[in-house]
């Protein structure tokens, strides 16, 4: 699985040039550049066009480049995938082109065919996508997954709940598919982006169950978003505590060492390790 931070995950329309040179600024992980929801139809051709310009001759600093193209199922989507492949070949810089609805992996087949150059992300937003995530996730030239929560409560007829007990199931099967195959996972939007606290709750939900970080639709919850998903003073506190403290026992040719009045053993130590990586990531990512 990528090192790389991805605890804000921005969506940003392909056919606003204003936004997409806001956002070279941002605080942001990485950047979905959207084709498809964000970009009416009379505006997708112009918006592919813009797009493949802006990647080409903007610096977005370290910020992840995703490129949400639209379906295959639509008139639009194989000249997105096209598009994008030219641009990449002429030096736009993409770092992963993101396929609406993944149902299977013949639908990363189709559009893996169509841009060789760049790799794979797959929106998790269908009751047969969910039904069908481990094999979508073991697909060789995929990297990361995102939850489309909201088409998916679309599909399912449910109702908003702050918990989210109608997402529980699918949200649980692509978070085991993602890290049974190490791929990147983020969570999907909330869309009341004034209301901060139900935000920052659904973010430790999110990271509480594992995810890398959260798909957000407005500037103002980058903040929000980068605390929740890093980890924390405390944390890192712990962590750096518990490899001691096993160093010191395995020194004493003990296999556990106790901090805090529990038990610490080597996949502690694995925990503690990748936490402070993660750290040292968003550190340099900052920097």
């Amino acid at each position: 699985m990528s090192s790389r931070p991805y605890r804000s995950v921005l969506y940003i329309p392909g056919s606003k040039e204003r936004a997409l040179e806001k956002a070279m600024g941002l605080a942001a992980d990485a950047i979905i550049f959207d084709l498809e929801d964000a970009v009416s139809p009379e505006e997708k051709p112009a918006a592919r066009a813009l797009l493949a310009r802006v990647l080409t001759d903007w610096d977005f600093g370290p910020r992840a480049r995703i490129v949400r193209i639209n379906g295959f199922d639509t008139e639009w989507g194989r000249a997105d995938a096209d598009a994008i492949s030219t641009a990449i070949a002429g030096g736009a810089k993409v770092d992963a082109v993101l396929i609406p609805k993944v149902n299977s992996a013949a639908d990363l087949d189709a559009v893996a065919e169509r841009v060789p150059g760049a790799d794979l992300w797959a929106m998790m937003e269908t009751a047969l996508g969910m039904l069908n995530a481990a094999e979508i996730a073991a697909h060789p030239r995929l990297k990361g997954m995102v939850m489309g929560t909201n088409d998916l409560a679309k599909e399912l007829g449910s109702r908003f709940r702050t918990d989210r007990l109608a997402m529980q199931a699918g949200l649980g099967l692509c978070l085991l598919a993602a890290r049974a195959h190490g791929k990147v996972i983020v969570d999907g939007v909330y869309n009341a982006f004034k209301d901060e606290e139900g935000l920052r709750a659904e973010c430790e939900q999110g990271r509480d169950m594992g995810f890398d970080g959260k798909t957000l639709i407005h500037p103002a919850q980058l903040d929000i978003a980068n605390a929740a998903f890093a980890p924390s003073p405390a944390e890192l506190d712990l962590a750096h505590r518990q490899i001691a403290a096993y160093a010191e026992a395995k020194a004493a040719g003990q296999g556990v060492a106790v901090v805090d009045g529990k038990i610490v053993e080597n996949l502690h130590i694995v925990t503690a390790n990748a936490l402070i990586a993660k750290a040292q990531a968003i550190a340099a990512l900052a920097g």
